[in-house]
């Protein structure tokens, strides 16, 4: 078996986690290559003592690899995502964060899981993202143009809300007026729209959620869309420019630029691990572990 492995150091905290998976993957025979940032830090932490071969870029996975292993909260399977890309190779989340609707993993099942994992008893979620592109062309977002969570318009430099002209398939639906607007796939219909009254998509459903931050119009309510509908947005405001964000990352956009948002035509492969459903952590993480059957 060949993993990559990624990941983002958390305080001491992280190290035993770390530790067992190295130890558990050695013990396996497994072959290991390590993203170089986080080879640095795990050697100058003295994690690990000896060298192990590195990957600096997307252009280095492909098919020869079996999956990817996260290390972090889901924050870091959003920039693994980045590094997968189109290529196919799915991701494993161990969660070494504080939120885990992405990183499944728990730190004292890492042995019971990871040997799933050797024996091939695991099965493959395939996620959808979204892709932006915009007119006129913005150079920042041409690299990485997709999110795995969402994508999100908001207010930049100024305390005034913006407007959200949005259209749904060249149909006129809203001129949102609100501090931002966020697009979830299934997968982040669990993070930031969620915490904007958004509702929840179970992976599989072929949806989007369209959610206004904070709006003028208490009427505007989110609003669920087939996933191939393309969106178009055209924002205005007091200021020159408003904020644009593909997951964690964020881009400066000149005002009466127009964002045109569709399904993206690839998907990432994320790794479920027996009995480690998503309903079952959407009871662990909102539920808090309610059951009640009788």
């Amino acid at each position: 078996m060949k993993v990559a492995i990624y990941g983002q150091y958390y305080q001491n905290s992280t190290e035993p986690i770390i530790k067992d998976i190295f130890v558990f993957l050695i013990k396996n025979n497994v072959e290991m290559i390590i993203e170089s940032n986080f080879f640095k830090i795990l050697f100058e932490k003295k994690i690990i003592d000896k060298d192990y071969p590195t990957f600096k870029s997307y252009t280095e996975l492909n098919s020869s690899f079996d999956m990817l292993i996260s290390i972090g909260g889901d924050g870091t399977i959003l920039k693994a995502a980045t590094l997968v890309r189109d290529s196919g190779v799915p991701i494993l989340g161990i969660n070494a964060g504080r939120l885990g609707f992405l990183a499944t993993v728990q730190k004292e099942n890492i042995p019971k899981f990871m040997q799933f994992i050797i024996d091939k008893k695991y099965s493959i979620s395939k996620r959808t993202l979204l892709n932006l592109s915009c007119s006129p062309d913005n150079e920042a977002i041409q690299d990485i143009n997709f999110a795995l969570n969402e994508i999100s318009v908001s207010r930049k430099d100024t305390t005034s809300m913006i407007t959200i002209e949005t259209y749904l398939n060249n149909e006129y639906l809203n001129s949102y007026w609100a501090d931002g607007l966020i697009i979830a796939t299934p997968t982040g219909s669990t993070g930031y729209s969620m915490s904007c009254g958004g509702p929840i998509l179970t992976p599989n459903a072929r949806s989007v959620v369209i959610t206004p931050i904070a709006p003028h119009n208490l009427n505007a309510r989110p609003l669920v869309v087939t996933d191939e509908t393309e969106i178009r947005l055209k924002v205005s405001g007091r200021d020159d420019h408003y904020l644009v964000s593909l997951d964690s990352r964020i881009i400066s956009v000149k005002n009466e630029t127009v964002l045109f948002i569709k399904k993206s035509p690839f998907q990432i492969n994320m790794v479920e691990i027996p009995n480690e459903t998503f309903l079952k952590t959407l009871r662990t993480k909102l539920f808090w572990g309610e059951d009640r059957r009788n």
